[in-house]
């Protein structure tokens, strides 16, 4: 099963799309990463869902991965002795670390690390920015505040603290219950929320060991401070922009996705757009236009993939939501500057190895060749092509199935499992059959192949070479 299209769609798994009928319908319909949430649910509905994931993989015939997003240090008020309360701007608002149920004055915040990193003058989120409270005065165990915008609060709304990093660990107890479960379970890729500093990726890179790829969510502020450091330890980025959009201004927030992309690009490294892209269709069957403008955007800049939370997750039509972004993306690559748009950031060519990419990507440019095949042990020879951005099918060629499927995540690599080419005539003779059988080379024509010696061998690719695709 070959998508016509290179940028990719991850979806997440919940309620509403997690029977293997369901599954294996959001594939087809497009689906090629399954997000599963570990903000929600138990290790046994996880379980579950990844076990229809592969099952779903096999039914399609390509190569799925699967996402485990660990929930992060979410900063939450206590609760309130009789429900919500109203609140009013002007008024005066404590919190404090007392545990008694709060009321229309005060509330617990069980978070020491919020109380010490405050100053006068520093505004406080609660409930995603519906209620904004700002600093008068503060001690180790209380903040004073006056509300600023807001009218009603209610039990473990959740807390931002925006332009101020908080000193708390990126991986909770919860995370690493649930990394350790995911591992096991085989996940391909790790996200991990609320990334503020390199350490905390090199937290968990040290914790993964290789067993899957690791992806920094960039939501918080800090991050954006700290970001060269924090790409040097991860395998992939996701641009979240619920939690980034709260602590930002809203004409920030399409200014930093754009960055972020770019720095990505440059670096090779995949790279999500998430949150609110199809919103209203958790609702409804058809996205709004503001919406469809806003995933074409993303794939105008060149990310990697899009996600769907909400919508296929909790929605009313998950199957629809990703069939209609499905569309945009291939109507979006059929427009005649299209090509022009990906090419225009070239990448820095900052290796030979990079530079021997970069003249497969060049090379195929010529009309006569239809397919290009990198060959791959680790993945990242199909990454330093993906970079390129090539318009010609890109395959990346792997005997290693966990390899293929991190891959899907990656714009415009068809990934496929084959076994270890044993001299440079195997290694023409398994890339010139699976292009002719997956349709994306027809008999006769020329495929450009790009591998590494000694065959097998983990490190950079060192030949091309040109071949002609058999007759059956």
């Amino acid at each position: 099963m070959i998508r016509a299209r290179r940028a990719r769609i991850v979806a997440t798994l919940g309620p509403a799309s997690r029977s293997p009928d369901q599954v294996e319908a959001l594939a087809r319909a497009g689906a090629d990463v399954f997000r599963v949430n570990f903000s929600h649910g138990s290790h046994e509905d996880h379980a579950k869902a990844i076990a229809t994931v592969r099952g779903a993989e096999a039914a399609v015939g390509r190569p799925l991965a699967v996402l485990a997003d660990l929930q992060g240090p979410k900063l939450r008020l206590g609760r309130f002795a009789d429900g919500p309360v109203a609140i009013r701007p002007g008024q005066a608002f404590r919190l404090d670390l007392d545990p008694t149920p709060g009321d229309a004055t005060r509330v617990c915040a069980p978070h020491p690390e919020i109380l010490a990193a405050v100053k006068v003058g520093a505004d406080i989120l609660i409930d995603d920015g519906r209620v904004r409270l700002r600093v008068v005065r503060h001690g180790k165990d209380f903040a004073e505040t006056e509300v600023v915008v807001g009218e009603a609060l209610s039990n473990h709304k959740g807390l931002n603290l925006p332009g101020h990093p908080i000193p708390i660990p990126a991986l909770t107890p919860k995370d690493r219950k649930d990394l350790a479960f995911a591992l096991d379970q085989g996940v391909d890729w790790v996200a991990l929320s609320f990334v503020q500093r390199a350490a905390d990726m090199a937290e968990l890179r040290q914790l993964v060991q290789g067993r899957a790829a690791v992806l920094a969510k960039i939501e918080k502020p800090a991050a954006l401070d700290a970001l060269d450091e924090i790409l040097d330890l991860c395998d992939g980025v996701m641009v979240a922009r619920g939690d980034l959009g709260v602590e930002l201004a809203p004409e920030d927030v399409p200014v930093v996705q754009k960055s972020l992309i770019r720095a990505c690009r440059t670096r090779g490294l995949p790279v999500i757009v998430a949150t609110q892209m199809l919103e209203s269709m958790t609702t409804a069957p058809t996205p709004t236009r503001a919406e469809a403008s806003d995933v074409a955007g993303a794939v105008y800049e060149g990310a990697d993939a899009l996600m769907l939370s909400a919508e296929t997750a909790a929605g009313d039509f998950p199957l629809e939501a990703v069939s209609i972004m499905d569309r945009i993306i291939c109507r979006v690559e059929r427009d005649p500057r299209w090509p022009e748009l990906m090419a225009a950031e070239y990448p820095i060519e900052d290796a030979d190895a990079d530079a021997l990419v970069a003249a497969a990507g060049r090379a195929a440019q010529g009309p006569s060749i239809v397919c290009l095949a990198s060959f791959t042990t680790t993945g990242q020879t199909a990454l330093r092509l993906a970079r390129e951005r090539p318009l010609q099918p890109a395959l990346a060629l792997t005997p290693h199935v966990g390899v293929a499927r991190r891959l899907a995540l990656t714009w415009g690599v068809e990934a496929r499992v084959v076994p270890q080419p044993t001299d440079s005539e195997s290694l023409a003779k398994i890339a010139t059959e699976i292009a002719r059988d997956l349709g994306l080379a027809a008999p006769g024509r020329r495929i450009l192949i790009l591998a590494g010696l000694p065959m097998g061998s983990p490190g950079a690719a060192n030949i091309l070479r040109l071949a002609h695709v058999p007759r059956r």
